[in-house]
């Protein structure tokens, strides 16, 4: 089974904390990457350690990014060599 990395800015941190959660229940091996508070951040930085860290394991992750709007995480995640991610 493939590991999931997820991470959030601060606006995404409680949904990030539920996911994290939901996914660990189903027998998900989940790996966070943070923030790991509410505190203000830039989204950016969060977006690049998990889209790193699959990108270099492709057979085995998968990544979720979680914040206020979405758009942030996206554009930061796509300049990730390797990686495409879109707002869902």
């Amino acid at each position: 089974m493939k590991q999931i990395v997820i991470g959030s800015d601060h606006a995404g941190y409680k949904m990030k904390q539920f996911l994290i959660q939901q996914l660990q229940d189903a027998g998900y091996d989940v790996e966070d990457k943070g923030t790991y508070s509410e505190d203000s951040v830039d989204a950016g930085a969060y977006a690049i350690k998990v889209c790193e860290d699959v990108a270099n394991n492709l057979d085995t992750k998968y990544g979720i990014l979680i914040c206020g709007t979405g758009i942030g995480m996206s554009m930061m995640a796509n300049k990730v060599k390797g990686i495409r991610a879109s707002l869902v």
